[in-house]
């Protein structure tokens, strides 16, 4: 790697009170790429990605963001670096507008160019457009999501990353939210994916790694792994 990673993992440890979550974990994304990380529920994908907040902190190993050890900053400081969260769950701001919780996206940076990139993501979902003005607890799942993404999005960041997009929603739906990720992918901003929707996630990706038990177990190509048998059986249901 001729240039630091934008975002890296060296040998990452974390804990939740004396459980150990993560082990040794060792991660790379490249400015640009579409990165996934897949496994089972409960593998530590979400840990990996709450760590790069703070949340849990790390207790060995160092997340760096271009080079720059970042596990020991604010979450806000981490926040105003370029790098946002969709989380698990959408987690959208229920009793609010559309539109309101687009501007809470806008938190990192200001309201400087809200106008602006409200258009573009009401060029991106225009689903959003039509409900600019309705309580976003009000709308279907699929929509959450997609307000959840462009809550992000209006942060400008750099990297975003996608904490299960696909989780609970119906197929026609997840087919949309993997299209929404190409089209940002080709805005020029870099994701890193955790999804347990393995066959989506890794024909998307350029390059994957699968987590066993908070380990990385695998990594590499992401179609050489979509063609690994032990992948196929564990979480394509494929034999």
């Amino acid at each position: 790697m001729s240039e630091a990673p934008l975002l890296e993992f060296s040998s990452v440890h974390a804990h939740y009170g004396p459980v150990e979550a993560l082990k040794n974990v060792n991660v790379h994304i490249l400015k640009g790429e579409i990165v996934s990380l897949i496994g089972a529920n409960g593998a530590g994908k979400t840990t990996l990605l709450s760590s790069i907040f703070g949340a849990p902190r790390v207790s060995a190993g160092k997340v760096l963001h271009k080079g720059e050890d970042i596990s020991k900053l604010p979450t806000n400081r981490i926040s105003r670096r370029g790098i946002a969260l969709v989380p698990e769950g959408r987690q959208i701001y229920q009793d609010m507008s559309v539109e309101e919780n687009m501007m809470m996206g806008t938190t990192p940076i200001g309201m400087g160019n809200f106008e602006e990139d409200r258009a573009t993501m009401f060029d991106l979902f225009p689903r959003l457009k039509e409900r600019r003005n309705q309580t976003a607890g009000t709308m279907s799942g699929g929509e959450q999501q997609m307000l959840a993404i462009a809550r992000a999005m209006m942060a400008r960041p750099e990297l975003i990353l996608f904490d299960e997009p696909s989780l609970g929603l119906a197929p026609l739906v997840v087919k949309r939210v993997f299209e929404v990720l190409r089209e940002i992918a080709a805005m020029g901003k870099t994701i890193f994916l955790v999804e347990q929707n393995a066959n989506h996630a890794l024909k998307l990706s350029k390059r994957a790694y699968v987590m066993v038990n908070g380990r990385i177990h695998l990594s590499g190509d992401s179609a050489a792994l979509l063609d690994n048998e032990d992948v196929r059986k564990a979480y394509l249901g494929l034999h």
